[in-house]
């Protein structure tokens, strides 16, 4: 069970809060917030996800730059209320269609008689979307969806102009039409999480990609469909064709180490011809989860190369390079590079003409950041010192 549920905005400011049980103090939300932003312990630079404060556990997790958090005094698994708080904020945007601190301040009653009705005393009834619709009846306020905030890392590479337009699946999944009509649309997504380790040489160390095929839907009657994977799919090493076989298309076999799948899929056919059938839930969930360390492209290459350049002066020289296909775009690229705790000033010079970049020094955890909002060929060099610091950036986009 849990005692408290709230949500606030980066500045600090409390959006939602609700107080099921009595037994935390009301400023649970002011303590929570001044020790994640001044957190100094442990040597990390943020917050843990839970931690404990004068016997009172908090969890949070950061969803859009939201930080949905939940209190306790007693001993609750961590996995359990982290994962509750990730459904809470799913169930919200689905009733929302676009979860931001407008959306939530402008349908703050809908939200909270969501929230009376997913915990009750503070133990958990519900997260399912499909099964509030009978018992929540407030209709969503529509947010502008084109004041959004940027593409985030789920759209990083754009291929022209097929990539569908944010605003396709920021609507409502309770919410109709103008007219009554209702939306026979159900979109799907794959999103990836790469985590490569280069060599100071740029060769690849360690490769994982950790993936969900993410579906939304707002097909009217919940129809059986049946969604295709790959014909030359394998689950698990050793399993299915030879690593490295090449298929008829000529793509090769993808591996997969593991992978779990959403409790409404039915795997009757999937070990015949890699289909999976299910009866959609309204609003957005997990079709699938998978892993795979199996050799593949990277998106960027690393290359590092460090050298002495004085008494109290170092070069690394940090080249990035891409590697996709000139014809695919990259959006809103950040690249972050932790720098020597003694570092006291750098300064940044970006080759003549280059536009659509920024750099910043976060003197606060000696990290440095370099943005672009598109690329289709980016070459990065860096040349840092430690006392003084001094930063040379030169692009080619």
């Amino acid at each position: 069970m849990i005692s408290q549920f709230f949500v606030l905005s980066q500045r600090g400011d409390n959006i939602v809060f609700r107080d099921y049980r009595g037994e935390v103090p009301k400023g649970s939300a002011e303590i929570f917030f001044r020790k994640v932003k001044f957190w100094e312990d442990g040597g990390l630079e943020e917050a843990p996800p839970v931690f404990n404060v004068d016997g009172v556990n908090y969890f949070h997790v950061k969803v859009v730059g939201l930080l949905f958090v939940a209190t306790t005094r007693v001993n609750t698994s961590p996995s359990y209320v982290l994962e509750l708080l990730q459904r809470i904020a799913r169930v919200i945007k689905d009733y929302l269609g676009i979860l931001n601190e407008d959306s939530l301040r402008k349908n703050f009653v809908l939200v909270y008689e969501l929230l009376d009705e997913v915990i009750d005393f503070g133990y958990v009834q519900t997260t399912s979307t499909e099964l509030l619709k009978s018992y929540v009846f407030n209709e969503p306020l529509v947010v502008d969806a084109t004041r959004m905030p940027p593409l985030g890392p789920a759209t990083l590479f754009a291929q022209g102009t097929k990539r569908m337009p944010g605003i396709a699946v920021t609507k409502s999944v309770v919410a109709t039409e103008p007219g009554g009509r209702k939306r026979e649309e159900i979109f799907v997504d794959i999103i990836e999480k790469i985590s490569i380790t280069f060599s100071s040489s740029g060769y690849i160390l360690t490769s994982e990609i950790d993936g969900t095929i993410q579906m939304k839907s707002y097909l009217s009657g919940n129809p059986e469909i049946r969604l295709a994977l790959n014909d030359d799919l394998a689950i698990g090493r050793g399993q299915g064709p030879v690593y490295g076989y090449r298929s008829s298309t000529g793509s090769g076999v993808v591996v997969l180490d593991d992978c779990n799948f959403h409790e409404s899929v039915r795997l009757d056919s999937f070990e015949v011809d890699r289909t999976l059938s299910l009866v959609p839930p309204d609003g957005e969930f997990p079709v699938m989860n998978y892993r795979m360390t199996q050799e593949f492209k990277p998106p960027f290459r690393i290359n590092a190369l460090i050298e002495e350049a004085g008494a109290h002066k170092a070069e690394v020289i940090l080249k990035v390079r891409a590697e996709f296909a000139s014809s695919i775009t990259a959006n809103t690229i950040k690249v972050q590079m932790p720098l020597p705790k003694y570092t006291n000033r750098v300064s940044f010079e970006l080759e003549p003409g280059a536009s659509g970049q920024t750099t910043d020094f976060k003197e606060a955890n000696k990290r440095l950041e370099w943005n672009l909002k598109k690329a289709t060929v980016l070459v990065i060099f860096y040349s840092l010192s430690p006392v003084p610091f001094t930063v040379i950036l030169q692009s080619k986009v």
